[in-house]
């Protein structure tokens, strides 16, 4: 584990854990939503030699839903599962050291969460699913199609660059100066201690997510192209990636052609104005009308 910072955090840096604490105090408002529907089953499935914690709600197609970091089922999903799971069957999950899932002595990376997804589906005996990922979790579920192929039927990735520097600079700057006191008497701490199996371990999760934020990734842009899962890039005008970035991703999938002449590409791309990284989330009664009609849409005659 990195040794803890003992510097204030600047203004910048409480700015953003402000908007994140905000985010998560909403989701949690909107639990009753979840609430008051019919009781999911969960489990925990031995995978990557973690017992990942999971929920099925509702029937139909599968879906999986990927959290992201310092987040849980409860912080990001909860609303987003009442729609959902109307019309699909909805696999939440609790990635390593998230929620309910204890973590482990391996590193937090994109294809060590992808193999895991990857071994819930099997342990679920789903031979493929839907993937939709918001941030840590838009970048495993794009790496899932990467390395998982077979597992992946679509993907919705939802402000998740697809290299390190797909971020624009000051949220890269923003890693180096962030200590685990910041959350000290939040609700998130409150949270990470009510769901986690190890809630002594609060300090030693936040610093496991610094190093994965600091240490330099690129899934290499020949094979996000040559994956066949049609993917869904949702981000927000304000939310962190630059925008060069989100139009290479896109163009890597077929997109920037003139659709009126000639078939255009399975894969879409949604940027909400006024929308940042946090206030993403907030956004479900617009997202996922297009979400759903993104996952119902049949393959183009070519």
């Amino acid at each position: 584990m990195r040794k803890i910072m003992n510097s204030k955090p600047n203004m910048k840096t409480t700015t953003f854990v402000l908007s994140m604490l905000l985010s998560m105090l909403l989701s949690m408002l909107l639990a009753g939503v979840v609430s008051g529907q019919q009781k999911p089953t969960t489990g925990y499935a031995p995978v990557g030699g973690l017992k990942m914690y999971y929920e099925v709600h509702g029937s139909g197609d599968p879906v999986v839903l990927l959290h992201g970091a310092f987040m849980a089922i409860s912080g990001d999903w909860n609303d987003w599962i009442g729609e959902l799971s109307k019309t699909r069957k909805v696999i939440a999950v609790e990635m390593q050291g998230h929620g309910r899932t204890a973590d482990i002595k391996r590193d937090l990376s994109y294809e060590n969460l992808s193999d895991d997804v990857a071994g819930l589906l099997d342990y679920l005996k789903i031979p493929s699913a839907d993937i939709i990922g918001y941030s840590l979790g838009g970048g495993v579920a794009m790496q899932c199609a990467i390395r998982h192929p077979e597992k992946v039927r679509k993907v919705v990735s939802i402000s998740a660059p697809f290299r390190r520097d797909g971020w624009v600079k000051e949220a890269n700057d923003f890693w180096p100066t962030f200590t685990w006191e910041i959350f000290k008497g939040t609700p998130m701490e409150a949270e990470y201690k009510r769901l986690s199996p190890t809630p002594e371990k609060f300090p030693d999760f936040v610093n496991h997510i610094k190093a994965w934020a600091l240490r330099p990734y690129d899934f290499g842009a020949d094979k996000l192209k040559a994956t066949k899962a049609p993917m869904f890039f949702i981000h927000g005008d304000a939310d962190g990636v630059r925008l060069d970035h989100i139009a290479e991703m896109y163009r890597l999938k077929g997109g920037e052609l003139h659709g009126d002449m000639r078939p255009h590409s399975e894969s879409r791309l949604a940027i909400l104005p006024d929308t940042t990284h946090v206030t993403l989330m907030a956004r479900m009664s617009t997202i996922v009308p297009m979400v759903n009609d993104f996952l119902d849409a049949k393959p183009q005659k070519q």
